[in-house]
């Protein structure tokens, strides 16, 4: 019989709904159960695409015995992570400071007001890897609880001060440490070519030159770091961050970690050689790589970055995009009960299928007889080409291996959409279209950002977390206002419709007025959100930048876009707030560091009246976002027209004039320029 999860709408929580185990959701019926019968609360928080936690599910929750150990000894609670990271947050904390690391599936045991006494990640369902089973956990957690109950209390007690008193916001699947505490004044003074070549040295010093990306194995790609990279690269080039961003851009590209076939990027690689991926693909991961491609060829025109773009954007409209125009959330790495079924290959098959150009391809792919992944193949190029035949070859190659593959029983899909992640994809795609001159590109951004205001925006400009099959669920976090604004920005300064600007502007002062810190910066949760034990306020990027960054970088372009000098105050103090973490620890802050290049640089500002569509308004408009300008905002309207963009403001033509551009830093402007050519050179020597 269906458990209670059975009510859910998460595809997370469904998966579990079959258990034995008589699982509660996250809410008042299980807290009230557990001081009821005066029982600990078993929480498990893990995700759809969560390879171990498909494997602890398989091992220990669906074992009957198991179940009735639970039964008996907890009330047990399922979360999904990527629906509660607020959840996820809090009690993440608590098994860092409790074990020193962490990561999903999350096992955590709380009195019954949620306290933490006690946590892990995955447990086996027998003793091994040198760890207790499930069970044996269970058992002494039991006992522990009947008969030494005061200290778990003591313990939890100290683990709620911990948290509500301590700054626990340095999460990651492979910790950085916690950097010792500075000042936490302004830069005093410093120029900004100062704090940035410091920083580029200790990301470089970091730097795997071998195989390219940052730390060794498991390797997760690191988008936020590079997207730094390339900022700074942009700004003022230096062959030696060219050459660092090139090889992680090269390395990721021609690993295992893409998908060479179907396009996108796995989670992450086994190895440090980006060989062996871990299979699961997330939206976020390929919003935020799609970007560093779009930025890696705008900046070097290298025709790969391109490709990989391409390929990836349109696995996530083929694969990714519901009918309603949402971005779906994952892919699992299994298939028919295993571990990356569905992407490798044997020799045997790849002969069969491609006959007289199998050699050419498994030599340039890597496919040999014994395999690299249980006796199978993970595709990587390990021998590039550039002969025009071989390169056709391969392609048409390409082309049949991925149509038998989509005859493969197909990983799962996560379909629940998730406002955040969303904001992230809709950026990626409306920056895009532009520069690939791709009006399939920019449909797709469009068409997400009329999903985001129609399915997940109340009518009081509060957006909610979660859509699925037409069911929206629960409040949404600051991340996915700060990145549904940020997308909004986008397709505004791609399409020059007024409505995004309206709608994100709408959305962030919402975010002010429910989200603020009045100390600096903004909590993860509006201040009309469920009461936690404590009220959490994640600062480090993880794997998706920062709540508190994303602001910043939002207020930022608000200022300049507004002239309201409120949100640059608030971007302001938002950055100051983490500024002693991101000095110190770099590596794990790479979005804030994009803030901070572009607050100490100060935004440029770009306004552009003229027909909307015609040539000569286009070419202006080219000008501005052909290239990669991480540090300009543009603004456009057609002449005549009233605007809520203040930066259009007293901006019209002359009878008979041409379309015209002015570009302004800080409080000043350009004379007006009508000439393409004059406003790259005034962007170029700004």
């Amino acid at each position: 019989m269906p458990n209670r999860l059975a009510q859910e709408t998460s595809p997370y929580l469904l998966q579990h709904a079959d258990n034995p185990v008589d699982w509660y959701p996250w809410g008042k019926e299980a807290r009230e159960k557990a001081a009821r019968e005066n029982k600990p609360i078993f929480l498990s928080i893990g995700y759809s695409a969560c390879h171990w936690c498909h494997v602890m599910e398989r091992e220990s929750f669906s074992d009957p015995d198991i179940a009735e150990v639970l039964r008996r000894g907890f009330v047990s609670v399922k979360v999904d992570r990527e629906e509660r990271p607020d959840l996820d947050s809090v009690y993440m904390d608590a098994v860092n400071a409790l074990t020193g690391r962490g990561g999903w599936p999350l096992s955590v045991w709380l009195t019954p007001t949620g306290a933490p006494f006690f946590g892990g990640t995955y447990f086996p369902d027998k003793p091994r890897f040198g760890m207790p089973s499930f069970r044996q956990v269970l058992e002494a957690i039991a006992e522990a609880w009947n008969e030494r109950r005061e200290d778990l209390e003591e313990t939890a007690r100290g683990m709620v001060d911990l948290l509500a008193g301590q700054d626990l916001s340095a999460k990651t699947e492979r910790p950085l440490g916690r950097p010792a505490p500075v000042a936490t004044t302004p830069r005093a003074g410093m120029i900004e070519s100062e704090w940035v070549e410091r920083t580029l040295r200790t990301l470089g010093d970091s730097f795997d030159w071998g195989n390219g990306g940052w730390n060794g194995a498991p390797k997760f790609p690191q988008p936020l770091p590079l997207g730094f990279l390339l900022a700074a690269y942009a700004l003022a080039p230096r062959p030696e961050v060219l050459r660092q961003f090139e090889l992680a851009l090269d390395s990721m590209a021609a690993g295992g970690i893409y998908d060479h076939l179907g396009g996108g990027f796995h989670r992450y690689s086994t190895d440090e050689r980006w060989l062996i991926p871990h299979f699961e693909k997330m939206l976020y991961d390929n919003a935020l790589l799609a970007g560093c491609y779009l930025r890696g060829w705008q900046l070097t025109k290298k025709p790969r970055y391109r490709e990989v773009l391409q390929e990836t954007l349109d696995y996530v409209l083929r694969e990714m995009t519901s009918p309603e125009g949402g971005f779906f959330s994952s892919e699992d790495a299994d298939s028919e009960g295993e571990e990356g079924k569905f992407f490798v290959w044997s020799a045997e098959e790849v002969d069969e299928i491609l006959g007289a150009d199998s050699e050419l391809f498994r030599r340039t792919y890597g496919v040999t007889a014994g395999g690299n992944f249980d006796g199978r193949s993970v595709l990587s190029v390990v021998r590039p080409t550039q002969d025009p035949r071989e390169v056709e070859v391969l392609a048409l190659a390409r082309a049949r291996l991925r149509s038998v593959r989509d005859r493969r029983v197909h990983p799962a899909r996560d379909e629940k959409v998730l406002a955040s992640w969303n904001g992230l994809m809709l950026t990626v795609f409306a920056e895009a279209a532009r520069p690939l001159g791709s009006s399939r590109y920019l449909q797709a951004a469009t068409e997400s950002g009329d999903f985001l205001l129609r399915e997940m925006t109340l009518p009081d400009h509060r957006l909610v977390r979660s859509w699925r099959s037409g069911a929206k669920g629960g409040n949404a976090f600051l991340e996915d206002y700060a990145n549904v604004c940020h997308g909004l920005l986008a397709l505004y300064q791609a399409t020059f419709d007024e409505r995004w600007f309206v709608a994100a502007r709408l959305l962030a002062d919402t975010m002010i007025r429910h989200f603020h810190d009045p100390a600096g910066g903004f909590f993860d949760t509006g201040d009309d959100h469920e009461a936690l034990i404590t009220r959490p306020r994640a600062m480090q990027d993880n794997v998706l930048p920062s709540g508190n960054s994303m602001a910043a970088r939002v207020l930022l372009q608000l200022a300049a876009l507004t002239g309201d000098g409120h949100y640059w105050d608030l971007a302001w103090e938002t950055i100051g707030s983490a500024r002693p973490l991101f000095d110190r620890v770099p590596l794990g802050f790479g979005s804030w560091l994009f803030a901070e290049l572009m607050a100490t640089r100060g935004l440029r500002k770009v306004a552009v009246v003229g027909d909307i569509g015609a040539a000569a308004t286009n070419d202006l408009i080219d000008v501005v976002l052909g290239a990669f300008r991480p540090d300009v905002v543009i603004a456009g309207r057609g002449p005549g027209r009233p605007s809520s963009v203040p930066l259009l403001a007293e901006r019209e033509l002359s009878p008979g004039s041409q379309p015209t551009a002015w570009l302004c830093a800080g409080a000043s402007c350009s004379a007006p320029m009508t000439d393409p050519g004059a406003l790259r050179a005034a962007l170029e020597t700004a």
